[in-house]
């Protein structure tokens, strides 16, 4: 397989999620997102690459003017108590907030405004933004137009809660239909949208023709947005307000200090974005020829992953199949949580969630396999008194560059996050049968030279372990690391849940 993105890349890389819905509180498909994102950046940054890694919050949009309306907030109120609990979530995730290339961004804030503006004046320019009247039928839910096709029973089969709207007025639209053949062209690098099957649907809805699209609503009727740049000259009743996906989309350019700040943006851009399959048409074709249009250089990489399912079932409120990120961190911590998705969840496809299968693989993996390895190791290197040499306690960022870790590597070139966990929880197998197979706290009763000696390899192999750890897992490599160089562990690493 292609190796994607370590070979041969830059020293500053660009790392971006999508930006959750301030509409509810974010939820374990936003925390998969957070994650993958995360455990990348780290991966990164240990192999010593600079990565400034954008989250934030997407604020405008209907779905927040009226959730607002019936809470008897102002949309700002409503927006800012959400921001607060995506903000709350990130932290409670281990993501690297504190690095000084991480970045929030939320698409209130003024210079995010202006970007926007700005961005949309630059498509203007290249004629790509005309007036016209229509009428569509339209998801409130995933904020975009449906066609009949789309649509089961007459409604979105992602929101069947909600009734599809009929919208009939003058907008402005973006040209999408004359970047077809230079979307087409775009695809051709096989690793631009990531899994291959993302790619060959995005390449089969672009080749069937693009129908332009819709990027601003009656200001009159959705007042909660940013304003149509010119438009104050406009009567009242015909003013503007950008589209929430045109709006939000300029985040990740906004993010990097574009259009002001031209030498960070050079610095930085592009981007590698992580979306849900959802997400899909707006990443990889609506997205692209907006850039397309404004005369900025296409996206790096869409990586899509997909969706957290509950026993096969897609989680949502609608059939209350849904687990909180925040209660399952509560009771097994943020690191356990990051566990199951790093090893549990494969990137690309659907991934099952139950709490029966969390705990299963918690006992199995972490408190049975990881910690009690650990656990084992130390308590015998603390009862005979003996110390990790030197020479096998390697810094990470040295280390994760040695022959040892090359299928680790081989495996996050092409995101296959999983499998590079799976590579772990092998070094943590070898190691226990090391133990079974040689049983140094029996032979240290007869040769204690040798069992000693089995004990050092023990604490370079867990070591090694911890290093590979760091990106998926890095409260817990620190927690190991700190016990191997003094001898002591200072808490059992997970306790067992019946």
């Amino acid at each position: 397989m292609i190796p994607f993105f370590t070979t041969g890349m830059k020293e500053k890389i660009y790392l971006t999620t999508t930006l959750p819905y301030v509409n509810a509180d974010p939820h374990m498909g936003h925390a998969l997102e957070f994650v993958q994102a995360d455990i990348i950046a780290r991966y990164l940054r240990l192999l010593g690459k600079e990565v400034f890694f954008n989250t934030g919050t997407d604020e405008h949009g209907q779905k927040i003017y009226q959730k607002a309306l019936e809470k008897g907030q102002t949309p700002e109120e409503y927006a800012n108590y959400f921001t607060g609990r995506v903000k709350e979530l990130l932290e409670k995730l281990n993501i690297d907030i504190k690095n000084k290339d991480y970045n929030f961004v939320r698409t209130t804030d003024e210079h995010h405004k202006q970007s926007a503006q700005k961005f949309w004046q630059k498509c203007a320019e290249a004629g790509d933004i005309y007036k016209k009247e229509y009428k569509i039928k339209y998801c409130v839910g995933c904020e975009l137009e449906k066609t009949d096709s789309e649509l089961v029973d007459g409604k979105c089969p992602l929101h069947s809660n909600m009734e599809i709207e009929l919208i009939n007025e003058e907008n402005y639209f973006f040209r999408f239909s004359k970047y077809q053949q230079a979307l087409l062209n775009l695809y051709e690098n096989p690793g631009f949208v990531l899994p291959s099957s993302r790619l060959n649907e995005i390449k089969s809805f672009v080749s069937g023709g693009l129908q332009d699209f819709s990027i601003s609503r009656l200001k009159s009727k959705m007042p909660w947005g940013i304003d149509v740049p010119g438009e104050e000259t406009s009567l009242p009743a015909g003013r503007q307000v950008m589209y929430v996906w045109f709006d939000a989309l300029v985040n990740y350019v906004s993010a990097i200090g574009w259009p002001k700040d031209e030498k960070k943006f050079n610095e930085w851009w592009p981007a590698i974005q992580f979306a849900g399959k959802d997400n899909l048409r707006q990443q990889s074709a609506m997205w692209q020829a907006m850039l397309l249009s404004a005369g900025i250089e296409p996206s790096k990489q869409i990586v899509i992953h997909g969706f957290i399912t509950a026993g096969g079932q897609k989680m949502s409120k609608s059939l209350g199949n849904g687990v909180s990120p925040y209660d399952i961190i509560e009771e097994y911590e943020a690191e356990a949580l990051r566990y199951y998705f790093a090893r549990e969840i494969t990137p690309f496809e659907d991934g099952d969630f139950t709490i029966e299968k969390f705990k299963t693989s918690y006992n199995a993996n972490l408190a049975n396999g990881l910690g009690n390895l650990v656990s084992r190791v130390l308590k015998m290197a603390s009862l005979y008194e003996v110390s990790a040499k030197k020479e096998n306690l390697i810094e990470s960022e040295e280390l994760i560059k040695t022959d040892f870790y090359q299928e680790y590597r081989g495996y996050f070139d092409i995101y296959e996050i999983s499998r590079a966990a799976d590579f772990v929880w092998t070094q943590i197998q070898e190691a226990d049968l090391f133990i079974q197979n040689t049983q140094p706290f029996k032979l240290i009763k007869t040769d204690p030279e040798t069992a000693k000696q089995h004990i050092e390899y023990l604490l370079g192999a867990v070591w090694r372990i911890s290093v590979a750890l760091i990106p998926f897992m890095p409260a817990t490599a620190e927690k190991i690391q700190a016990g191997v160089k003094t001898g002591i562990l200072e808490v059992n690493l997970f306790i067992r849940k019946d």
